[in-house]
């Protein structure tokens, strides 16, 4: 993956820097006023360097991963996305352990009555539109499965049993092919969209960017695992109709089986999904360790919030008759398919 166009002081600094050998950084450049979830060089920023603890970037030194002085500046970026997603994400209240998928539930059906870009994707998207949903999905979904996968060296027992299962099923049981990003994958080829590793990372809106950061947040401190295991289960347990809809949309405009192949797995898997991690990953985690209980709504709220404002950025620009995305895409290649699209859940 190319590094990206900066969108700030933060970003430019960032990677003026990255292109040179490891050494310590200067101190960044001031801050904007306030942290806010939808702060371009912020998001952009700390995407960069999380990055560096995924797949990295061409002609970026793999040594820049540990370097105190990024990991310094990344600490300060997340302490700036923490008080951002505080004063987005309210704390739902805190249930009694035992309480916790019932307080899942609840929570889920709370967050419901937001704009439902699937419904929209399924009835009214044209191509051009679907096209676009990809784009904006595929900065999570090629790497699918891979946040979370940092909580497992950091349980025990029945919630590590429970979200091995749910992430073999992401990896594809074993098998390159069946793997969730590879699925996906096909679609973006069958929309005629660059289906490579952050082909697109300049195209998306710093709220689509969120989602993501809001992960490695979770995923990559210790301290965050209680969030991160609320979070998968909220994406799971709003995957299965969702999918099911896109699906719909995509066979709508065209899309053949193997198009829609990414939608239709999960339509089956999170319906299974959804019990294993509310149950056993959550329920489980709430009962060995009833301190993180809070966490665990909290991480679910925010993936719940995000999606919600995700979806009404993009609604919202297609309602302007306005593309979502920040800069165009080119028509799809000669031969693509008719049809087809994204999202884990």
């Amino acid at each position: 993956m190319q590094l990206p166009e900066p969108r700030g002081p933060v970003t430019a600094r960032l990677v003026e820097e990255l292109v040179r050998p490891p050494r310590p950084l200067d101190a960044p450049p001031p801050w904007s006023a306030e942290p806010a979830v939808d702060d371009e060089d912020l998001q952009l920023a700390l995407f960069v360097c999380y990055e560096m603890h995924y797949q990295g970037f061409d002609g970026v030194d793999d040594g820049w991963e540990w370097e105190p002085s990024l990991l310094g500046l990344r600490g300060r970026l997340e302490e700036r996305l923490e008080r951002a997603l505080a004063r987005t994400v309210p704390r739902p209240p805190v249930p009694a352990p035992r309480d916790v998928p019932r307080a899942l539930a609840a929570l889920v059906e709370e967050y419901d009555d937001g704009p439902s870009l699937s419904a929209f994707l399924r009835s009214r998207a044209d191509l051009g539109r679907f096209r676009e949903f990809v784009v904006h999905r595929s900065i999570y979904q090629l790497k699918e499965a891979d946040p979370h996968t940092w909580a497992i060296p950091r349980l025990l027992g029945r919630p590590k049993a429970a979200l091995v299962e749910i992430q073999a099923d992401e990896y594809g049981g074993g098998r390159p092919g069946r793997m969730h990003a590879e699925l996906f994958r096909a679609t973006m080829r069958g929309l005629g969209l660059d289906d490579s590793y952050g082909a697109h990372l300049d195209r998306v809106p710093a709220v689509t960017l969120a989602i993501s950061t809001t992960m490695s947040l979770f995923g990559l401190h210790r301290r965050r695992r209680g969030a991160l295991a609320g979070h998968l289960a909220a994406f799971e347990m709003t995957s299965s109709q969702p999918n099911l809809r896109y699906s719909q949309g995509l066979r709508r405009l065209g899309g053949d089986a193997a198009a829609r192949r990414y939608y239709d797995e999960h339509v089956q898997a999170d319906a299974v999904h959804e019990q294993i991690a509310a149950h056993d990953l959550c329920g489980g985690l709430a009962a060995g360790q009833p301190h993180l209980t809070g966490d665990i709504l909290y991480g679910a709220a925010c993936a719940l919030a995000l999606d919600r404002l995700f979806a009404r950025h993009v609604l919202d620009r297609w309602r302007q008759g306005l593309p979502s995305l920040r800069s165009p895409l080119p028509d799809a290649v000669a031969g693509a398919a008719s049809g087809a699209g994204a999202g884990r859940g």
